[in-house]
């Protein structure tokens, strides 16, 4: 019977991601409409826009691969499964031995690399351009992103998602300068991987100047229904994996509850909403960059985890 509590939960998981990931990106752009004075969508229009994909039918180019239909599918699994090995509400799941950090990193690499190819498969200029530049982005991202997971191991002694969550709840870290340039890497790496202000515009409709947008123009009907959810779910990825690292307040243990399970869950959908408001916030206070200025940027995320990988190796306290 535990095993199926356990199996029972790790599902619920699962699905719990993928119920939120279309409401906190509605949640992000109405809270940037009513900061800009405008009314906006409702909160549940991803819902609505996903549910009117899923019905509509698949458009595709006429020299489109295997590659360009697969694509979307294997976007989708790769950020579901990173989505889901996350601690949200409670750490020590059924299948929480393999929430290691770099296991995420590397589902999250290969999902960049099918976008990419997806992007470049029907032979578009905007296609390609677009693959270019995730790629420019992916390239120093990449490397910031493991290094901010180097700086987080060494402090808790392990890249096992839900053995850093418990150590960090702990309270035995106390305030380390390390964990506090490897959360800003994480901020600028998370703003660069979703493709949000000020690396990328996630509403553009300028060609020119579009990343993730760019890769996906020839995608229609369901196909793009999946590369839309999966964006979402990346975006919660992000947020939960700052809240379950650097903010694990009111995890559940395991073996806890069902009154601890659920208050950990609304706190977990708490953070969220916090997170979209703070994003909401910073996108309409800074203008986009220009796209060659991005790995400034990601520069600087890079060096901060190489700093704070230095600091610990220096000194344990830092």
């Amino acid at each position: 019977m535990e095993l199926i509590g356990n199996l029972l939960l790790q599902g619920f998981q699962m699905a719990l991601v993928l119920a939120l990931a279309p409401g906190l990106t509605g949640l992000v752009r109405k809270v940037k409409a009513r900061l800009t004075r405008r009314q906006g969508a409702p909160v549940i229009q991803p819902y609505l826009d996903l549910w009117r994909l899923m019905k509509k039918e698949v458009v595709l180019a006429e020299n489109a691969s295997w590659l360009f239909r697969a694509a979307p599918y294997a976007i989708f699994a790769a950020t579901w499964v990173a989505a889901a090995l996350v601690p949200t509400f409670a750490i020590g799941l059924q299948f929480s031995w393999t929430a290691d950090l770099v296991a995420i990193v590397a589902l999250l690499g290969s999902a960049r690399f099918f976008l990419a190819l997806a992007g470049m498969d029907v032979g578009t200029s905007f296609g390609g351009i677009g693959a270019s530049r995730e790629m420019m982005i992916g390239a120093v991202a990449e490397p910031a992103m493991l290094l901010m997971v180097f700086t987080v191991s060494l402090v808790a002694g392990s890249t096992q998602l839900s053995r850093v969550a418990a150590f960090m709840a702990s309270g035995e870290v106390g305030i380390r300068v390390s964990l506090g340039m490897a959360l800003v890497a994480m901020v600028i790496v998370a703003l660069a991987e979703n493709a949000r202000i000020p690396v990328d515009n996630p509403t553009t409709h300028l060609e020119l100047t579009m990343v993730h947008e760019a890769m996906v123009l020839e995608y229609s009907g369901r196909h793009l229904a999946m590369i839309e959810l999966a964006s979402a779910l990346k975006l919660l990825l992000y947020m939960a994996l700052i809240g379950a690292v650097f903010l694990p307040f009111g995890i559940a243990a395991p073996g806890s509850g069902v009154g601890a399970l659920a208050v950990s869950l609304v706190l977990f959908v708490v953070k969220l909403a916090g997170g979209a408001v703070l994003l909401a916030v910073f996108e309409t206070s800074i203008a986009k960059m220009r796209v060659f200025r991005v790995p400034e940027l990601l520069g600087a995320a890079l060096m901060l985890g190489l700093l704070g990988t230095l600091l610990l190796f220096v000194s344990r306290s830092l």
